[in-house]
């Protein structure tokens, strides 16, 4: 792909979302950048947030994996829906009881204001490291493709990506997001069908040939029974899954947000039912592009694999340009359809947890400050990626530390919701620094010493022992007796 064609191409992808800010309003009110004053059609919310799930990691990665690890994902997937299902049974009620506009609003009703501090500070803490580093890899692809060739700087195209992001979005928020979700959708399921009817032709596969071929292919095993010391064992996999949407769903401020915008509880919890089954299938789809992709590398020599799998295919085979245009346009879409919303809900976050921005005309000012100072620090994040940590190692632990932040969450969200005992507030910060620390200690062990690894299900290692700690340190004090907002009114009425 030419250098022209790649920018002709992001200008056009940045000219549709600049142009849908536009037309979504200009009311910059705090209460629609935060929640779109709680008024966004559930169907629109539950079409753009596959988009949102679908990161830029996701879209290279999973095509990259079946090589490796053949359809086991699928397992993970079967566990997403089942934390989905929590989600909105459990969570959703929740918040919209207390009537939050930041998830963690609810631990400072529970806990006191140091958990809730604690709370927002891990999940920032998680998004800013997961976030540089899915934009960091979608960049690095394209400056593979073409900037590498005119010398451009990489810190440059990263100011320039955040500089992109932070203009569609600095006026109406999650409202704007909420619609340009529904673009980016649209643009990654165009990438996905077209790679697979490219693929399909390329291997020249028919109705009749088709399930033959399938069952013959190397790739196809779904699930994994039979070594339970194995990351990939089929319980580890169900029940990590069903603990991972839980968590980096449900108790993520930038999903949450989106189902919060939705006019009522009703209307979120139709929102997460239908965006459950799409996302399940739509993924069950890229695992079925990995098996093709994989296919048509090996029968034609391509030696690339993994995360370079797609990409290579896509945009330096013979199978076309619809295909490399549509992948870019795939690739950019899945990478800022995350990014935007996290910069969003970071700013959110920040704001009304960490700063507690006031009221009216000043609360305006104070948002757009936080909302330019994530910018900012996002791009330092990805600078930092790409100029100082060379290891491509040390990155992926990165990105495995951002998945250890979210065990205290669980912790403290599993203490607070299935019962009435306190903490000690003080102890809240401490307790969820060293969870994490002693979890990556035991997992180690295990693996080591015993050869028993614990793949993603560390998550629920680490939630258990936050909650445990959590748990003693307010032994002696007494039961939580608060109640909500609607809790306080139906009984004063």
């Amino acid at each position: 792909m030419s250098v022209q064609m790649l920018g002709i191409c992001l200008l056009v992808y940045f000219g549709v979302l600049y142009s849908i800010s536009n037309l979504v309003g200009k009311n910059n009110s705090n209460s629609t950048f935060f929640s779109a004053n709680k008024n966004a059609p559930w169907y629109l919310v539950a079409f753009g947030m596959i988009g949102a799930s679908l990161s830029g990691l996701t879209f290279v990665s999973v095509p990259g994996w079946v090589a490796s690890t053949q359809l086991g994902y699928v397992q993970m997937v079967l566990g997403y829906a089942l934390g989905y299902l929590f989600i909105g049974t459990i969570l959703l009620p929740l918040y919209y009881k207390w009537n939050v506009v930041s998830i963690y609003s609810y631990l400072g009703h529970r806990f006191g204001a140091k958990t809730h501090k604690t709370g927002a500070s891990f999940f920032i803490l998680s998004r800013l490291t997961g976030t540089s580093f899915r934009l960091f890899l979608v960049l690095k692809v394209l400056h593979w493709i073409a900037l590498d060739a005119l010398h451009i700087p990489f810190w440059t195209s990263a100011a320039v990506a955040i500089f992109g992001i932070w203009l569609y979005t600095q006026k109406t928020g999650i409202k704007t997001i909420i619609y340009t979700d529904i673009a980016q959708t649209i643009f990654m399921l165009i990438a996905l069908c077209v790679g697979i009817y490219v693929l399909v032709e390329a291997l020249q596969l028919d109705s009749v040939l088709w399930w033959t071929w399938w069952q013959e292919q190397p790739t196809t095993q779904v699930f994994f029974w039979n070594d339970w010391n194995s990351g990939q064992h089929f319980i580890k996999q169900f029940l990590a899954g069903a603990l991972i949407s839980f968590t980096m769903t449900g108790l993520d401020q930038e999903m949450m947000q989106k189902n919060l915008s939705c006019r009522s509880l009703r209307d979120s919890q139709k929102n997460m039912f239908w965006f459950t089954i799409t996302m399940c299938l739509i993924t069950i789809f890229f695992l079925v592009l990995g098996v093709l992709l994989t296919a048509y590398a090996q029968a034609n020599g391509i030696p690339a694999s993994g995360d370079s799998l797609f990409p290579v295919i896509a945009t330096q085979s013979s199978l076309g340009k619809l295909f490399a245009y549509t992948f870019v346009f795939g690739l950019t879409a899945a990478a800022f359809s995350s990014a935007d919303g996290s910069m969003t809900s970071l700013a959110t976050s920040a704001s009304i947890d960490l700063w507690g921005i006031q009221k009216g005309k000043k609360g305006v000012r104070q948002r757009k400050i936080m909302h330019r100072l994530v910018a900012a620090t996002l791009w330092c994040f990805i600078v930092v990626f790409y100029y100082l940590v060379k290891n491509e190692s040390v990155i992926a632990q990165l990105l495995l530390f951002a998945g250890y932040t979210y065990g205290p969450l669980l912790g403290l969200y599993l203490l607070g919701i299935f019962s009435k005992y306190a903490i000690r507030d003080s102890h809240a910060p401490l307790i969820c620094v060293a969870t994490p620390i002693l979890t990556y200690g035991i997992a180690t062990l295990c693996k080591t010493h015993f050869g028993f690894d614990f793949g993603f299900f560390v998550l629920a290692l680490n939630g258990a022992l936050s909650a445990l700690f959590l748990w003693f340190s307010g032994v002696g004090l007494p039961m939580y007796q608060g109640t909500s907002p609607s809790e306080s009114t139906s009984k004063g009425s």
